[in-house]
């Protein structure tokens, strides 16, 4: 089979997700070319408790084991670990390039790029603005260098897909120049948004062609306003923790109740701590970051977490929906969004007075359809899984033919 085999790299704070992609030309698909997923692993609890899990895309197991700490003490051994047991369940041609997952691009990175020392030195200057993310998507990247100098890597932002916003949905009332020095709202999430807009196209291009709201919800959670498959608004701003409330980032929160927390001594590094690990869900229910465990718990602060969550994302779905003009469609995708039936009937029966939504019971609780809304829904409504690693294969190997052709 033609094409270019790439390896895809997500980097979190104590584990790395590898997949292998190969792309193949493709005219019948949007963009011209498709991303075949080949195998994938995972390495979680480095430096902690490590072990792998790989798979092929059938579903066959490539290994699961766990490793003693002292032989993946961090992500540069983990990297490389994981690469081997890549290869060794593939027993195929090595990866032609290497595309990594990166949260911010900041105001000068609009779309993916081939990265070079230059680029390192800018996203790590992103730090600050990404500080759960960046460094580990950068430790990867470097890991990479260690290991296979010889081949290109490419970096895809998590903020290029809102680009094409306006200023509008970019400023804050600061001072001007603090947007002419990059204070500004990005958004993020984009890669998953790129995909459902593409994937949308093939599947219900009328809808895609309108004016849809997106929501990603997972353990980071976001909204996104689409018109035509491009962003024209999101509820993430310049860092990961603005908008919905997450697993346990705060969301939305008046800047004044920082300047309290200042007032009572705590120091930077327990104000971040506080905001992004330690509200959100887990915050507000005491329980749990994750909804599973909340949607099973009786607890009552289980509860109204989960009743503040879906509040809000009703909340913000009719701020975007002005932003629009009105609403053709919505789109729920990530773990949450996918999986979590009664968040999505939650949802969308606050919606309901507004837009006329109304989901299909069956098809909303199978998970089997795409589509879960009834036929009579004045909007329709869908849950699809999302796939950033298929966006960031798409987007490496057109960085590298465009490399090869030169």
């Amino acid at each position: 089979m033609p094409g270019h085999v790439v390896l895809v790299v997500n980097a979190g704070s104590s584990s790395i997700k590898c997949s292998v992609y190969r792309v193949i030309e493709d005219a019948r698909v949007a963009g011209g070319a498709r991303a075949i997923h080949g195998a994938g692993g995972q390495i979680e609890g480095i430096g902690v408790a490590p072990r792998v899990v790989a798979h092929m895309a059938d579903g066959r197991l490539i290994v699961d084991e766990k490793f003693p700490v002292a032989q993946v003490a961090d992500h540069d051994a983990a990297f490389r670990l994981l690469r081997l047991v890549l290869a060794v369940g593939l027993r195929d041609t090595p990866p032609a390039a290497i595309g990594h997952r990166v949260v911010h691009g900041g105001a000068q990175y609009r779309e993916a790029v081939l990265i070079d020392d230059q680029v390192i030195a800018d996203l790590d200057a992103l730090t600050p603005l990404a500080p759960l993310h960046q460094p580990h998507n950068l430790s990867a990247i470097r890991a990479v260098r260690e290991a296979a100098p010889e081949l290109p890597q490419v970096a895809c932002f998590d903020t290029a897909f809102h680009a094409s916003n306006g200023i509008m949905a970019q400023l804050f009332a600061l001072p001007y120049r603090y947007y002419e020095e990059g204070v500004r709202r990005y958004g993020f999430h984009g890669l998953s948004y790129e995909y459902i807009a593409k994937h949308l196209h093939q599947v219900a291009p009328e809808i895609a062609r309108g004016r849809l709201v997106v929501a990603h919800l997972g353990n980071g959670a976001s909204l996104c306003a689409m018109h035509d498959g491009k962003s024209v608004e999101t509820t993430m701003g310049l860092t990961a923790l603005d908008g919905l409330p997450m697993g346990t980032r705060c969301g939305a929160l008046d800047a004044g109740a920082v300047l309290w927390m200042m007032a009572r001594g705590m120091d930077y590094h327990a104000i971040e701590k506080l905001l992004y690990q330690e509200s959100g869900l887990k915050g507000l229910s005491g329980v749990s970051s994750d909804m599973r465990e909340l949607l099973a718990s009786d607890h009552e602060h289980a509860r109204l977490a989960i009743d503040f969550y879906t509040y809000r994302i009703a909340q913000e779905t009719g701020k975007l929906a002005t932003v629009l003009g009105g609403l053709d469609g919505l789109v729920f995708t990530g773990g949450i969004g996918e999986h979590a039936a009664p968040i999505r009937a939650q949802v969308c029966e606050r919606l309901a007075p507004l837009f006329g939504t109304r989901l299909d019971a069956t098809a909303n609780e199978s998970g089997q359809d795409e589509r879960v809304s009834t036929p009579d829904s004045r909007v329709p409504v869908f849950a699809m899984p999302t796939d950033e690693e298929g966006m960031i294969a798409l987007h490496t190997a057109r960085l590298l033919r465009a490399t090869l052709a030169h």
